[in-house]
């Protein structure tokens, strides 16, 4: 019994550690990623180094969207959403130094953020984060219904290409010689 139990928790786990974001294969994954790691500085907006919504507006810019340069500014645009209601590109923003809005981050599904953060730079956090569960002010919906399909969800094709062609609809093609001679 106890072996089986060893076992099952150990599949547990693995499993666990198996499930990905709701956007594993998405745009928006895939450029996140890329940044994670990257120093926090104040004002910036390149990989060498981004401030919250220098880091928001580079991603949203990568995706071919547009945001306002601050997080305040951030903040009025797009459609205000219920934290229940999140999904992954969402804007999510805080109240970090007491006077409103003064930080956001892009929710990447599972509870979670990407931000750049003062003490880590560009990383992941979880909106439960003590820190960040007190200052939660609210969340903007920034993609419409056909960029989200486009940047934030598992793209097909990626899927289609995959897959092999079926052995029927395969065409066979001769090389041509080397030597450069027709063969006909």
């Amino acid at each position: 019994m106890r072996k089986f139990s060893v076992v099952l928790l150990s599949l547990a786990f693995l499993l666990a550690f198996q499930v990905g974001s709701a956007f594993a294969d998405s745009k928006l994954d895939n450029t996140i990623s890329k940044l994670i790691g990257i120093d926090y500085d104040y004002g910036g907006t390149t990989t060498s180094g981004f401030d919250c919504s220098g880091f928001t507006g580079y991603v949203f810019k990568k995706l071919g969207v547009e945001l306002p340069r601050s997080s305040r500014e951030q903040f009025a645009v797009g459609k205000k959403v219920a934290r229940d209601d999140l999904r992954p590109g969402d804007l999510v923003f805080f109240n970090t130094n007491g006077s409103g809005v003064s930080h956001v981050g892009i929710y990447v599904g599972q509870n979670k953020f990407a931000h750049a953060s003062t003490s880590k730079g560009v990383t992941i956090t979880s909106l439960s984060e003590s820190y960040y569960a007190k200052r939660y002010l609210g969340a903007r919906r920034v993609l419409d219904a056909g960029t989200f399909e486009e940047v934030a969800t598992e793209q097909p094709a990626t899927v289609a290409a995959a897959k092999p062609a079926p052995a029927d609809k395969v065409e066979l093609t001769a090389a041509p010689p080397v030597d450069g001679t027709v063969v006909e």
